[in-house]
């Protein structure tokens, strides 16, 4: 008891203060109409929720989080498995590219958000070069209601394959070189090997990535502060995380902006529960 008390009790204080209190609180919230600019707050019990499955603002941010987290789920997979097989070999320039690849994942949010809202300008770089090789009418990235969101996830994507290579990497050598050699020996060509004895190995490594990428996309909220401000138009790239900051802070209903952060907290925790539970019942089966 005193040996719980005395390594545990520390860890798990700093758990309740800020992990379980703020959800907690924020619940409360939840069920009043509470404005700290409009006194007095009254308990409306879930009268906020009600409002929030009518509200079309709610609506299109979790149509816009939803494409945002299944490019980011689903490119940086895909790409970060073909690179790191790539990358899969001995020497110091494949070591050198494994650190220019990691790079975008250290660097700051706004730093990229920045860079890339340069880069896709209607006069940035990337049209300029379209341009160059004949494209009369670049297209509008970031100014395109109907490309602003698929940009936005291009942008999350390219920031976040880094975290994906390296952690197939991680996956590709932990795979036994006699299992390989084994199956060589017995006629298997580099396809059959990897569909025989790679992909299955690297199932935890698909568990991960696929786990961390759908949290960190359905969260995202400083790439579309600063690149789109929720637009081009009225809420065309407004993730639902930037719509309980705009409601919250800026509309100042703080009651109605604490329900928009519960639902999304058990949407992550649903689709994040039930993806683990599929990836990892897909381990034991493979």
């Amino acid at each position: 008891m005193w040996n719980f008390l005395t390594f545990g009790a520390p860890g798990l204080l700093v758990y309740v203060c800020f992990v379980l209190a703020p959800i907690l609180i924020s619940v409360g919230y939840s069920l009043t109409n509470y404005n700290p600019f409009r006194p007095p707050t009254r308990f409306v019990g879930l009268r906020n929720y009600q409002l929030l499955f009518e509200d079309p603002e709610f609506r299109g941010a979790l149509r816009v989080t939803t494409i945002l987290t299944l490019i980011v789920v689903i490119v940086p997979n895909v790409l970060g498995l073909v690179i790191a097989l790539l990358l899969d070999r001995r020497g110091w320039f494949y070591n050198g590219l494994r650190s220019v690849f990691f790079v975008p994942v250290v660097l700051s949010s706004v730093v990229v958000s920045i860079i890339w809202t340069r880069m896709m300008a209607d006069d940035g770089v990337i049209n300029q070069a379209l341009r160059a090789f004949g494209v009369g009418k670049p297209p509008g990235w970031l100014s395109d209601p109907d490309l602003a969101v698929y940009s936005l996830g291009a942008i999350l994507s390219w920031q976040t394959l880094g975290f994906c290579v390296v952690v197939y990497l991680a996956g590709l050598q932990g795979v036994p070189k006699e299992l390989l050699e084994a199956a060589a020996i017995d006629g298997a060509g580099p396809v059959q090997r990897f569909r025989k004895v790679t992909w299955p190995l690297l199932a935890p490594a698909l568990t991960i990535n696929t786990v961390v990428q759908l949290i960190s996309a359905f969260k995202v909220f400083d790439h579309v502060q600063v690149i789109t401000n929720g637009g081009p138009g009225e809420g065309t790239t407004a993730s639902i995380a930037f719509t309980v900051l705009q409601v919250g802070f800026t509309a100042n209903r703080q009651g109605y902006a604490s329900a928009m952060a519960i639902v999304m907290l058990v949407i992550i925790a649903v689709a994040s529960a039930v993806t683990l539970k599929l990836l990892q019942r897909r381990e034991v089966e493979l």
